[in-house]
């Protein structure tokens, strides 16, 4: 694989740009591999990088059932935080954050990350608390984050309204070194790293049944054929339910559409993240000059990739009180992507009740900001067998054994 460099973009526009190369292969799957890892999203591709980097385990398939980072790693909002309050979620958000700051050295592609900073913003009596008590925590964790006034919420974000009659700004949660990235190419620095070490990118590649012989796996049923493997890292987001059902087991999760859209492109007025809580809306601006806006997840369960009237509706209303400057914006995209919850809102990542078969699910709302650590957690559960000091609280059985990691109380919101 030939390095990105200013160098390489200078001599290419000298010649035409005939030298590139394919950033990724896309062969033909083999018949056996060590790793078969199902989904080639962020967290998949994640997985896979440091099965290889870490541990030298580069005989792996990466399956995708579409395109590369077609499913929620392209239809989410890009924020980066992890100012969360138990400490689980600290830790693997943390350290995801953490390796975001260096990903671009560290893939030598550009993944735009953007350490403009996150406020949460407090706008009853109640958020105050709570945000306050999350940044005790944070200090306690190791996590940089400041409970701010409402005048520095002003001066960093100077577009905003904390005077609002309904919700007024008493406050924020500040995290100075969170941030965006671009999410396309998170999972394409992703990619391109992968096929340079011999790593498999299959996409059009749907898994259709799980090989298993006296309670372990040996592979799996696909569209392009039967594919054998020592092991399986199933990190499919919302289909969860369905290759668990594959393999044999249930899981505590249940899938929605979680809907975002982005507006018109303008000129640049906001250089922060910000996100409201209290009404659900969160917005920050792209490098192109859209407006990027989330809102909420839908109230019933379902697979869609659309979006719904109600939830734009109740979004935009509340975030054009907090920012009248964008009343009169238009909408250019909107859509849905399909999120697996948990009950206490934490991620999985976790043996199974299958030998040598290993789940990587239920973000919620908060996976592009773990990519890095999910990745780097899922990797070393599926070296060694047994998960680490990262990976090692979000086991599927804590459900069982009351062991919640409850960030939708400690957060009042999903994620």
């Amino acid at each position: 694989m030939k390095k990105y460099s200013a160098f390489a973009v200078a001599r290419e526009a000298l010649r035409d740009h005939i030298g590139w190369e394919r950033a990724w292969q896309s062969p033909e799957p083999r018949s056996k591999y060590d790793v078969i890892i199902i989904g080639a999203g962020g967290h998949g591709l994640a997985t896979a990088y440091y099965l290889g980097k870490n541990y030298g385990i580069k005989n792996v398939a990466i399956l995708e059932k579409g395109w590369l980072g077609g499913g929620n790693t392209g239809r989410n909002t890009t924020i980066i935080r992890s100012n969360y309050l138990q400490d689980p979620s600290a830790a693997i958000y943390e350290k995801a954050r953490s390796l975001y700051e260096n990903l671009s050295q560290d893939l030598n592609y550009n993944i735009m990350f953007s350490p403009r900073g996150v406020m949460m913003l407090a706008q009853t009596q109640h958020e105050i608390r709570g945000y306050k008590r999350t940044a005790h925590a944070n200090a306690l964790q190791g996590v940089s984050t400041e409970f701010i006034s409402p005048q520095k919420v002003k001066k960093l974000c100077p577009i905003i309204n904390i005077e609002g009659p309904r919700y007024p700004v008493l406050g924020a949660l500040w995290q100075p070194r969170g941030g965006t990235a671009r999410h396309d190419a998170v999972a394409w620095g992703y990619a391109r790293a992968c096929s340079d070490m011999g790593m498999h990118i299959i996409q059009q590649c749907e898994v259709t049944g799980v090989n298993t012989m006296n309670g372990k796996a040996v592979g799996v049923e696909t569209t392009k054929g039967t594919i054998v493997c020592e092991k399986i890292g199933i990190v499919v987001a919302g289909h969860s339910g369905v290759l668990a059902d594959m393999a044999g087991f249930r899981l505590p999760i249940e899938s929605v559409a979680l809907q975002a859209l982005v507006s018109e492109p303008i000129k640049p007025c906001m250089d922060v993240v910000v996100m409201a809580n209290t009404v659900h809306g969160y917005m920050s601006q792209s490098d192109k000059g859209e407006m990027v806006i989330g809102g909420g997840a839908d109230g019933y369960n379902n697979y869609s990739q659309r979006g719904s009237f109600h939830h734009v509706e109740e979004t935009v209303r509340a975030l054009v009180e907090t920012f009248p400057i964008i009343s009169r914006l238009k909408m250019l995209r909107w859509w849905g992507g399909i999120v697996d919850m948990t009950g206490d809102r934490s991620p999985i990542i976790s043996k199974t009740p299958v030998k040598n078969i290993f789940m990587n699910c239920g973000w919620g709302t908060g996976g592009f900001k773990a990519i890095p650590g999910s990745g780097w957690a899922m990797a070393e559960l599926i070296a060694k067998g047994e998960p680490g000091p990262l990976a090692e609280d979000f086991r599927v059985t804590r459900f069982r054994e009351g062991q919640f990691i409850d960030e939708s109380v400690a957060a009042g919101v999903a994620h």
